[in-house]
């Protein structure tokens, strides 16, 4: 019987800087690997620590998976220092992701903040994969200033798709900048949706998608319709330690994704 607790082994196959304290891992797992869109994993620094990422590469793909890391303390320090041929620990996946089969024949917006963007580019890779199933996608991206945007050259790829819509803003520009310039929200107005036969997907830091979601209510979406990536202190990942509670739910067992109807009325879901 496997052990739920053991990590397996997967070696970093390529690291990509992204900005100065953000990379991207390209890991190979040495086990068949699997995971939906949305859920998350526990990767472990051998005889450091562990923390929860959510992986930001295509699920179809299954002979590697990538995994977007922001260097914001101990644990993702050491990650950042990892190269090319490191061993790490996987555990997972875990979690509940995205209702694909949910969204077939709606538009989708897909609102992004920072980093947030790496979970979402799991979601548009599978999305993209599969075209024909949706009517449009929309996606709306903010970050602090042009050299934290991650992914540019995606961005501008996935611009390019058939009944693919995206748009990105900062909050500060610079010289060269030559985009929109503000918080998220104020892309998201005018939007070409049929709201009533859409859904929204919302990743990024708390304070943004509290805005975001509140204005997301603000243009007419429903409760029911709005799904949050909630990135919480996940640290077993089994529900055990209590460390990702949510009111009544796990961020780890019932979530990480959650429609805002399923939380609306918890206090402080930001926090």
């Amino acid at each position: 019987m496997k052990n739920i607790y053991r990590p397996f082994e997967a070696v970093v196959e390529d690291v990509i800087a992204e900005t100065s304290n953000i990379k991207t891992l390209v890991l190979k797992p040495g086990e068949p690997f699997r995971f939906r869109t949305g859920q998350f994993i526990e990767l472990t620094i051998p005889g450091i620590g562990e923390a929860p990422f959510t992986p930001s590469s295509d699920p179809a793909v299954n002979e590697r998976f990538e995994l977007t890391v922001m260097k914001a303390g101990r644990v993702t320090e050491l990650i950042h220092n990892l190269i090319k041929g490191s061993s790490v620990g996987v555990r997972g996946p875990y979690g509940k992701g995205y209702p694909l089969e949910e969204f077939f024949g709606k538009d989708i917006l897909v609102v992004g903040g920072g980093v947030g963007l790496a979970p979402l580019r799991s979601l548009l890779l599978s999305l993209f994969g599969n075209m024909d199933k949706y009517r449009k996608v929309i996606l709306r991206y903010g970050c602090r200033s042009p050299r934290d945007m991650v992914y540019r050259d995606a961005l501008g790829e996935w611009a390019k798709k058939k009944n693919v819509d995206v748009k990105v803003t900062v909050d500060t520009g610079d010289a060269d900048y030559k985009g929109h310039v503000g918080v998220v929200t104020t892309i998201l107005d005018n939007l070409a949706l049929n709201i009533k036969k859409a859904v929204a997907v919302v990743c990024g830091p708390p304070i943004m998608m509290k805005f975001a979601n509140l204005k997301l209510l603000d243009i007419g979406f429903s409760p029911e319709d709005i799904y949050l990536s909630m990135e919480k202190n996940m640290s077993c990942g089994l529900g055990k330690c209590g460390h990702c509670r949510i009111g009544r739910y796990y961020a780890c067992k019932d979530g990480p994704v959650f429609t805002y109807a399923s939380l609306q009325g918890i206090p402080e879901i930001w926090d």
